[in-house]
Formats: structure tokens, C-alpha cells, sequence
């Protein structure tokens, strides 16, 4: 990032911002840089959540780059990052870029089966929830655990009955993926309610 030193830090964030489970509100802490070169922080705030699928999906982006490498100049990635938000138009991925994005599953929970086309890395905050591939081959991941998945059709569900679970995911836009001859694109499901990556 460029010079940060005119930049104001706000007040301690409040409330909620949208979230709908009973895990602990996050924040964000973006950094840069003042006048002498010193590092400060820019900007932070709680994360703002959306809602999906009847209120058993609750989504935060908690930063995006849209190009590789990222331009920290001037602050460059900060306003890119701006603008996807301001778009309203994001999907899943970003396309040349990435997206941080925090993930709560209500307790029962099931997304649709889906693919994006990019690499992710899926590492579970809080609870446990099952990776379940269109193989049929499932697998129980507690806090700690990553997933990298490789654009493949997979969902999450959480099988507590009672405990939200969460999950923080990076995801990178990739390469078209061809798999026997055939070529693999995005597959959103049934209950995304998010609009195509376009990548």
C-alpha cells in the first residue's frame, strides 16, 4: 500500500453487521504504510455479513485482489478491492484474482453440491464440518483443517444439530480445467443465490 498517514483509523466497530450466528463477530485489520515508511493500520472493521439460502448461509468478503501480483502502490489493491464491493456483481471467484472470504453454516446445514473454477484453500474455524465430493467420498474436517480444493464438485455440511460452524476461504482464479477431454467450468448448484464468477 502507498502513504497510509492521512488515512483515519475508525472507532472501535459495533454491532454486528448482519450476522446471523451465535459465533463471535471478526474483524479486519487492512495495513499500510504512513509518511516515514512506518507500518500502521489502514482501515478496521467488523465484518459485514450477507445472508443466503433462508438464512442457514451467512458469507463475509473480507478483502479481494483483482490482479497477479497485486499492486500495493498508491494503494491500488485497496481501491480495486472497493470497487468489486461496490459492484455488487461478485461471485465466488474473482476473476484473475482472489477473494477472502469467511463462511458460517447454521447447524444442519447443507449447501448444493458445486464447483468454481479456482484453487482454494478451506480451513475450519470453528465446528466441524463434513467435505463431501460428487465421488461420494466424504470426510470429516474439525478446527484446524484445511482443504485444498482443486475445481472440484464438492459441498460443505455441517451435521451438528445445535453449533454453527465456520470456515475462511481463499480463493484463487485458475486456469480452464480440463479433466478426460472434458472441459470443466463453474457449477453453482441449486442454492448458491450468487450470481457467475465469469472467469
Amino acid at each position: 500500500m502507498g502513504d497510509s498517514s492521512t488515512a483515519l483509523v475508525p472507532p472501535t466497530p459495533t454491532g454486528d453487521n448482519g450476522k446471523l450466528s451465535t459465533l463471535p463477530q471478526l474483524h479486519r485489520y487492512v495495513t499500510g504504510h504512513n509518511a516515514a515508511g512506518e507500518a500502521v493500520v489502514h482501515t478496521h472493521n467488523d465484518f459485514e455479513w450477507k445472508a443466503y439460502d433462508a438464512d442457514q448461509l451467512a458469507f463475509s468478503v473480507a478483502y479481494t485482489t483483482s490482479e497477479f501480483p497485486p499492486d500495493l502502490n498508491s494503494d491500488a489493491d485497496v481501491a480495486a478491492h472497493d470497487r468489486v464491493m461496490a459492484g455488487g456483481a461478485l461471485g465466488l471467484v474473482n476473476p484473475r484474482g482472489t477473494v477472502l472470504r469467511c463462511v458460517d453454516f447454521a447447524p444442519g446445514y447443507a449447501c448444493g453440491m458445486h464447483r468454481t473454477q479456482s484453487l482454494d484453500y478451506g480451513i475450519v474455524l470453528e465446528g466441524s464440518v463434513d467435505m463431501v465430493l460428487d465421488s461420494g467420498e466424504s470426510h470429516v474436517m474439525k478446527r484446524g483443517d484445511v482443504a485444498v480444493q482443486r475445481a472440484t464438485q464438492h459441498q460443505w455440511v455441517n451435521r451438528s444439530k445445535t453449533e454453527w460452524a465456520r470456515m475462511m476461504f481463499v480463493l484463487q482464479d485458475c486456469k480452464p480445467l480440463t479433466v478426460g477431454g472434458e472441459l470443466f467450468g463453474e457449477d453453482l448448484g441449486t442454492n448458491s443465490g450468487l450470481p457467475p464468477s465469469g472467469n
